[in-house]
């Protein structure tokens, strides 16, 4: 019992890493957002010598999957923080097990840490720290 609050604990901190690791990386779009605003405002910039100027649509493209990307990944970030602030209290089992599943797509920190995470959280102790019956919920 002592070991699964151990690994719930240790498991807790490194959720709060990678999600603050992913937090920083979910900001790297905003590159693509400000070279996309930057080609709509002022596209006669991109050529000095009266050449072709970019399609306005391309700087809406740079600039909406750029803000759609940081969207996206501040979301997924929050919601590892939020894990990790689960796990350490013990509640919400199956939103964690669910975040564990997604963060393995997160190659190669999310990945370690979900596999990891969803092999605690598949014990039948863990199960009955969080208030389950530990037994499997498919009977037949």
């Amino acid at each position: 019992m002592t070991d699964d609050l151990e690994q719930l604990k240790l498991l807790s901190i490194f959720h709060y890493v990678v999600g603050g690791i992913m937090l920083f990386f979910s900001l790297f779009p905003l590159i693509h957002v400000g070279f996309g605003l930057f080609m709509i405002l002022s596209p006669e910039s991109f050529f000095d010598n009266g050449g072709e100027q970019p399609p306005v649509f391309v700087g809406w493209l740079f600039a909406i999957i750029g803000g759609c990307a940081v969207i996206v990944g501040l979301t997924i970030s929050i919601c590892t923080i939020l894990s990790g602030r689960f796990l350490s209290r013990k509640i919400k089992y199956m939103y964690s097990f669910v975040m564990a599943c997604i963060e393995c797509l997160f190659v190669p920190f999310g990945t370690v840490l979900g596999v990891f995470t969803i092999i605690v959280l598949s014990r039948n102790s863990v199960k009955i720290l969080y208030g389950r019956n530990g037994t499997s919920q498919n009977a037949t």
